[in-house]
């Protein structure tokens, strides 16, 4: 991050971050305030490394990095993360088939786990697959690294599949209220008629008419292998995204020693901070390592089988990568 762009910032939650000076304390300024919390969220060190770094006390630091992170989230959340519209679905999908060559895809969907500490009482319920306790970060994400949706807070034992059908995002698209484009003719392959608007995700997710999973098993036919190249293809903005926020946000990878409705806030705000540092003006020209991709991913359970119309818009899918016009081969003729 830029000095301009925390000046920017400082600017916009700096009136929630100062603290008024009496005659029995001296409180720290709000400009230290954020550097402090910066730190926090890029390097992960402990309340009480950031205390002697910056000579301050640790409950003071403690304090001063979850009100910032609370100003973060509420001047910037409605401008870095807004309720995606008809007109921001159709822009995604427009950028997936530049990029990707999949048409009619409105983002890639997965879940990873951030390692917190185990609360009294509850511990059972975060522990996770890895032996550890966590919380789920499941993030909906554009051809261009950028998040459109988020859900953080969910217990670790839960799957990919639970989570999603919990969500915010899950339960709009069950109940038909995200204002999703409607089915369409993909130019040039009107025989294969109207094809619907969908996510991509990996196998621990549930195949729906609208969110796409590859083909289970090993002897597939080529058919059903283009379909899960190109369906891969697509999905790898999620696990780059991932990679982009946690080499930016290394807090994301340490062990957050806070009580879980606190780190949310924490994860939440580092999700603010990676839309607002993607945007292109924001952009500083360094190239960020995408592969360091360290969070652990939600296991697959039980209960993913689709629907019929599921399966039959995957094969229909599968038909038009495979044909003349949505091959790659033709595509980069």
């Amino acid at each position: 991050m830029t000095p301009g762009q925390m000046d920017e910032i400082l600017n916009i939650i700096g009136p929630d971050i100062t603290r008024q000076h009496t005659n029995f304390r001296q409180p720290i300024e709000a400009r230290q305030r954020l550097a402090v919390t910066l730190r926090y969220l890029a390097t992960g060190e402990t309340f009480s490394s950031l205390a002697f770094s910056y000579r301050l006390g640790e409950r003071t630091v403690s304090q001063a990095v979850l009100q910032t992170c609370d100003a973060i989230v509420c001047h910037l959340k409605t401008s870095q993360l807004p309720k995606p519209t008809a007109d921001t679905w159709r822009a995604t999908a427009r950028r997936f088939q530049e990029k990707f060559d999949f048409p009619h895809c409105l983002g890639a969907l997965d879940g990873k786990h951030v390692n917190v500490f185990a609360p009294a009482n509850l511990g059972s319920q975060f522990f996770n697959y890895k032996r550890a306790f966590s919380i789920v970060l499941m993030a909906l994400v554009d051809a261009d690294f950028k998040i459109l949706a988020v859900q953080i807070g969910d217990y670790g034992r839960c799957s990919d599949g639970g989570v999603f059908a919990n969500s915010a995002l899950g339960r709009g698209l069950q109940n038909k209220t995200l204002d999703l484009p409607a089915p369409e003719f993909i130019p040039g392959a009107e025989d294969l008629g109207e094809l619907p608007y969908v996510f991509v995700a990996d196998a621990a997710f549930p195949l729906k008419t609208n969110l796409m999973r590859p083909y289970p098993g090993h002897n597939l036919s080529h058919a059903k292998k283009t379909f899960n190249y190109r369906l891969s293809r697509a999905r790898n903005t999620v696990e780059d995204a991932f990679g982009i926020l946690s080499s930016r946000w290394r807090v994301l990878l340490s062990r957050i020693m806070l009580e879980p409705h606190k780190v949310d806030k924490v994860v939440m705000a580092t999700c603010i901070l990676h839309n607002y540092l993607t945007q292109p003006s924001h952009q500083t020209g360094t190239e960020t390592d995408r592969h360091i991709t360290e969070l652990n991913s939600v296991p697959a359970m039980g209960g993913n089988r689709g629907s019929n119309a599921a399966y039959e818009v995957r094969d229909t899918f599968a038909r038009y990568f495979n044909s003349p016009v949505g091959s790659i081969a033709r595509i980069t003729e």
